[in-house]
């Protein structure tokens, strides 16, 4: 699978985690201690999700990546 960019809201909850979704993958929703635990397991879900919807015939909504794209980066203090 080539890689693609999914849009993922990433919520910081009162309880201390962190919690992701995305609009563009139904079912998509990981959460985590950290920002970083949270994107890995919404990788992972993203990944068992999209599968799952290509073995089934349906499309991806998924984004390929582009030469170029702006990202926030999350550095611990």
């Amino acid at each position: 699978m080539a890689e693609q960019m999914i849009p993922l809201h990433v919520e910081h909850l009162p309880e201390g985690y962190y919690l992701a979704t995305s609009e563009a993958i139904p079912g998509l929703v990981a959460q985590g201690r950290t920002v970083t635990e949270t994107l890995e397991i919404a990788r992972d879900v993203a990944r068992r999700l999209l599968e799952a919807r290509a073995e089934r015939g349906e499309a991806s909504e998924a984004l390929p990546i582009a030469e170029r794209f702006e990202m926030p980066l999350v550095v611990g203090s």
